[in-house]
């Protein structure tokens, strides 16, 4: 088998948001006894890439990369507990995630979550309008170095600041990074939450992920 052109068809099933396809691929890398991990990060984070240019290009909407990533999702299910089996821990890293207390819009966050996998991290999904004492909780118990809490509301918005003031009031602030998102939240509001960043979209927050933990430069 061409391993490379193999890469190449997983990308090309799930840019085309071919379902059947992607997940076909997927059960023939566990059929077969491949590399897991490479097939995760050749294939699959592949065509995560893919679909952040074509966003970027205008090529892609949101839409279509809800869709990619449920696909995405959906081949991870199969493949990570493959991946344990093999003996390969995720190694970028764990990110808890929540939509924050009193908000309970979850597509933006799951999108996020999803490309977070597709990229090597460990994703705790804590759902949507969870309080920020459970979100810390959660956080520490797991063992995690990335909170990440979205708010569309801007009702909402002022929780992502009361999880910072508590991981300060706490003594935990300097074990975590947390990036928050949402349609309300910009630049601004990060700074002036005391979050360490903020990310317009799924493919900018795994890069603001990737550099928060020294995997990107």
């Amino acid at each position: 088998m061409d391993i490379d052109q193999y890469f190449q068809d997983i990308s090309k099933a799930i840019v085309d948001l071919e379902e059947d396809k992607a997940l076909a691929l997927a059960q023939q890398a566990i059929d077969e006894n491949m590399d897991i991990l490479e097939v995760v990060e050749k294939g699959f984070g592949s065509a995560i890439n893919k679909m952040g240019e074509l966003f970027d290009q205008g090529e892609f909407f949101l839409p279509e990369l809800m869709l990619g990533g449920s696909i995405v999702q959906q081949a991870m299910n199969l493949l990570l507990p493959q991946l344990k089996a093999q003996g390969n821990e995720i190694v970028m890293g764990k990110v808890v995630m929540a939509t924050i207390e009193g908000d309970i819009h979850s597509i933006g966050k799951n999108i996020v979550g999803t490309m977070l996998s597709a990229n090597g991290f460990e994703v705790i999904d804590l759902g949507v309008d969870v309080a920020v004492d459970r979100i810390i909780d959660e956080a520490v118990a797991q063992g995690a170095s990335v909170i990440g809490v979205s708010a569309l509301l801007t009702t909402t918005m002022i929780n992502q600041k009361r999880l910072v003031d508590l991981l300060v009031e706490r003594g935990l602030r300097c074990q975590f990074k947390v990036v928050i998102g949402g349609a309300a939240v910009n630049a601004e509001w990060a700074e002036a939450s005391g979050a360490d960043g903020f990310a317009e979209n799924a493919i900018d927050a795994v890069k603001l992920v990737k550099r928060m933990v020294g995997k990107e430069a």
